[in-house]
């Protein structure tokens, strides 16, 4: 029996040794140096702040291919501040990654980068994707687009957003899917299951206040408008610190003409929550569509200092500086971006 073990034993034993001498004498494999990892977190640093050079270590960053899908993540959420056709192309890459939480980022990227006119061509693809979830994401960044912007893309959509509600319809016990679905028949113009959906989201989700501003929107769908006004009304007076109904009630009183009184109530917004530069934003173009563009300024110069990275509100902040003929400010302002980004198309398009 030993005589019989012996001889697969001693193969076994040589191939152990060639394969140890194999690595033992093999050519080291040429691999690219990670970058350090102060590189990563100091790039997101610049980005998140604004800082010069900003776009051009978020660009160098993203082109790495040693990145945790987290990390990449991190770095898209920032590049729609830094628009360009290197901004783009990277994004447009990552749509296809391995990694399916990239591919998310890169959606929400290109959402941020790409005017609505154009998303159809980058996100039109996905709807057709094998992953799920993906379809549901590209729908969701094309919702509300006109049927001649979806093109061919137009009944493919239609297909995903039905089979995104007969998934929700499903889960009956997640108030996320809940909302999800009643904004998706809001979309659709069923406001009866619209308003179904809300009531299982506020049984779900009872000290919730979002689920009130998409009963606005439904009862506005439906020309109830003097049941949405009650119902602001009714949950200011149960919830006078809530900086969203606040915000809810302005933009409410500005679609029917209460300009005087929608203005109090946005600039309430604002300051039960200032740190929120969504809502600062709409108080700035509020204020100026009234002629109060001196005020307006003001609040675009505010959201600019706490986020220097914020794109949007620097670019209308230099608009409005041109309007009233207030050119230094507007240099300074361009100085600035092209510090940050100097491919940013404002400003190659002559802003």
């Amino acid at each position: 029996m030993f005589k019989r073990v012996r001889l697969p034993l001693t193969l076994l034993l040589v191939a152990l040794l060639l394969i140890a001498l194999w690595y033992a004498w093999r050519p080291a494999a040429h691999t690219v140096p990670a970058a350090p990892q102060q590189g990563y977190s100091k790039a997101l640093s610049q980005a998140r702040h604004g800082q010069p050079g900003a776009a051009r270590v978020l660009y160098q960053q993203l082109a790495r291919t040693d990145l945790s899908a987290e990390r990449r993540a991190a770095l898209y959420a920032e590049l729609p501040n830094y628009p360009s056709p290197q901004a783009l192309k990277l994004a447009t890459a990552d749509l296809q990654s391995e990694l399916v939480d990239v591919r998310h980022a890169a959606i929400d990227a290109v959402i941020g980068l790409v005017p609505e006119s154009q998303r159809s061509v980058l996100l039109g693809p996905l709807l057709e994707d094998r992953d799920e979830a993906i379809r549901f994401h590209a729908a969701r960044g094309l919702l509300g687009l006109p049927a001649d912007e979806l093109g061919l893309y137009f009944a493919h959509l239609d297909k995903v957003v039905n089979a995104c509600i007969a998934a929700l319809q499903g889960q009956t016990d997640s108030a996320a899917a809940q909302l999800a679905l009643a904004r998706l028949y809001l979309h659709d113009g069923d406001h009866v299951q619209a308003e179904q959906a809300l009531t299982r989201y506020r049984l779900l989700q009872p000290d919730d206040l979002e689920a009130i501003a998409v009963q606005v929107e439904v009862f506005e769908h439906q020309g109830k408008s003097d049941q949405a006004r009650r119902l602001l009304a009714e949950q200011l007076l149960v919830h006078p610190q809530s900086a969203l109904l606040q915000q809810q009630l302005g933009l409410w009183l500005m679609a029917h003409d209460e300009d005087e009184y929608a203005l109090l109530a946005l600039a309430r917004a604002v300051e039960l929550a200032p740190d929120n530069n969504d809502y600062r934003y709409v108080l700035a173009t509020n204020l100026h569509d009234l002629q109060q563009v001196e005020a307006a300024q003001k609040q675009l110069e505010e959201i600019l200092r706490r986020d220097p990275a914020n794109r949007r509100a620097r670019v209308l902040l230099i608009q409005y500086w041109k309007e009233t003929g207030q050119l230094q400010n507007v240099q300074v302002l361009l100085a600035e971006l092209e510090q940050q980004n100097a491919d940013d198309p404002s400003l190659q398009q002559g802003l």
